[in-house]
């Protein structure tokens, strides 16, 4: 029997989920980013300027989605440290629903200069009190559950930026996905390729999805690699380009996340997992625990590359969960989601 984990119907859209404009901090206006990144063969687009969150529904059509939404930054208090070396945490919430409500605003604090001259045009609940953000762990899930309340898919942010290690991120609670890589924070020399924390939360349990973004604010020359976008995306399965399909696809984790290479299939036939992808060095299986396995492209007699287009590995319930990881030969990656080794099913769920 076939068990699609990526499903069989519905088609591959691509998308960035990290996005910042002219709103905030960006240098490309709604229109100028949707006109690029359709270029570069993108359907959708989630606009998340820092801590503002504004709809751009005229941008949407038959080929294009906008979702709105905000990225929000809990800082831990920086008196007496040296500049730049305090922790935040920075979270998404791209809105599945319509008209949605900025959540846990305050009225008079929080802004971030680059986006308060927008700071009028902000929606948000005025029944409720002023949010005070403070960087505790119970603040943040607090932040998070109100969030997925609130109809947003919410995703944790490059922590490597971010100054978090393990003691603070294990510490979050009910986000739907975390940044296993996030493009800008690479092109400014961080190492923001993070499958260790991705599996260090599936391990301690957590429910969690990947996520590959550009976070772009596109202050570099387009085409260089001091440009930060068209470096992460995720390719959603989804049964129309529309928010309820788009959304219903994330939640359900039919997607995967990729800094360059495609994944056109995945399924377990038969206790084995077997993956299509474009051209690749080498794709590993990895799992909950030590042993993974690895194939890697070959050479014929001649001394010339064989493509590397599929793999496939047995899969046993002591592996816990399992995922798989594509990688090119310029050493960019593409990773499916985690799934039960025994249920098929998303792992922790």
């Amino acid at each position: 029997m076939r068990t699609y984990l990526l499903p069989e119907e519905g088609k591959f859209y691509k998308a960035n989920l990290h996005c910042h404009s002219i709103i905030s901090d960006g240098k490309l206006s709604p229109e100028e980013i949707k006109r690029q990144y359709m270029e570069e063969g993108y359907a959708i687009v989630a606009y998340t300027d820092h801590d503002i969150m504004i709809p751009h529904h005229e941008l949407t059509d038959e080929h294009f989605l906008a979702l709105e939404g905000y990225e929000m930054e809990i800082n831990e208090d920086a008196t007496g440290l040296p500049p730049m070396t305090h922790k935040t945490c920075h979270l998404c919430f791209v809105s599945l629903v319509e008209n949605p409500l900025q959540i846990c605003y305050h009225r008079t604090k929080f802004m971030p200069k680059c986006s308060q001259p927008s700071w009028h045009l902000a929606k948000f609940d005025d029944t409720l009190p002023d949010f005070e953000r403070v960087y505790t762990p119970e603040c943040i899930n607090e932040i998070i559950r109100r969030g997925v309340e609130g109809g947003f898919f919410v995703t944790y942010n490059h922590p490597t930026w971010s100054r978090e290690s393990y003691p603070e991120y294990m510490a979050y609670e009910g986000m739907h996905a975390m940044e296993i890589t996030n493009y800008s924070s690479q092109s400014i020399g961080h190492d923001e390729y993070n499958p260790r924390v991705f599996d260090e939360m599936l391990t301690a349990g957590k429910p969690v999805l990947c996520s590959a973004t550009d976070d772009n604010h596109n202050h570099g020359v387009r085409g260089t690699l001091a440009y930060d976008s068209f470096g992460g995306f995720n390719m959603i399965k989804a049964a129309a380009l529309t928010r309820e399909a788009v959304g219903e696809a994330l939640l359900g984790g039919n997607f995967y996340a990729s800094e360059a290479p495609l994944i056109y299939d995945l399924y377990v036939e038969d206790g084995m997992v077997h993956i299509k992808t474009s051209p690749a060095r080498e794709i590993a299986l990895i799992t909950g625990i030590r042993k993974h396995r690895v194939t890697y492209r070959k050479l014929d007699e001649n001394g010339n590359i064989v493509p590397l287009t599929e793999a496939s590995f047995p899969i046993t319930p002591d592996q816990l969960y399992f995922r798989l990881s594509v990688i090119d030969e310029q050493g960019r990656h593409a990773n499916t989601q985690a799934y039960n080794a025994e249920t098929l099913t998303l792992a922790n769920r």
